[in-house]
């Protein structure tokens, strides 16, 4: 039977089984499972394994255009404008990105990251939901940069219909393996 596992992947760790540092060895005792994907070790949240290789490719593959939603908070206020440049795709230096969906939301009710996010009385910050159909590294910081917001913290939330609902960092749970119907090749 096809194992898939849902992970909230805490701030400073690596998205593989070894390495220097905190690893998912640490807190996966799971023989047999692999990353679908990475998540940034300076990055939290939702990391999805499997020990099915087709499935892991679908997920990771950004031909498949699995949507990955984040939860983001930004140095300053972005406005309208800058929230429609998201929306409309960014020009980073590998290429123009998708079009995202991006609004401005309330500050999400997350646990304390340790080490906590710097903070500056002279500038204020806020919080972004995003959402992208690729994976390209640190897409998701460098789009912020893009528009003049720079990435403070950064939360996957979603992968796909997967979420990180109800799992405190470090916690994983067994989900179903069936891939949601808006992950199909277009």
């Amino acid at each position: 039977m096809t194992r898939l596992i849902l992970f909230n992947k805490p701030f400073n760790v690596l998205t593989q089984f070894t390495g220097e540092g905190a690893t998912l060895a640490d807190y996966l005792k799971v023989p047999g499972v692999y990353p679908a994907g990475r998540l940034d070790k300076d990055s939290e949240g939702l990391l999805l394994l499997t020990d099915h290789g087709k499935l892991q490719a679908r997920i990771a593959d950004p031909k498949f255009k699995l949507e990955k939603t984040y939860l983001v908070q930004v140095e300053g206020e972005p406005d309208e404008a800058a929230l429609d440049q998201l929306r409309r795709g960014v020009i980073l230096k590998d290429g123009p990105t998708r079009p995202a969906k991006a609004r401005r939301i309330a500050p999400p009710d997350l646990w304390p990251r340790d080490p906590p996010v710097r903070y500056r009385k002279s500038v204020p910050d806020s919080w972004l939901s995003l959402t992208i159909s690729e994976g390209r590294n640190r897409q998701v910081r460098r789009m912020t940069a893009a528009i003049g917001f720079p990435t403070l913290r950064l939360v996957r939330w979603q992968i796909g219909a997967w979420s990180l609902e109800g799992l405190a960092p470090g916690q994983w749970r067994e989900a179903k393996p069936a891939l949601p119907v808006h992950a199909r090749k277009s």
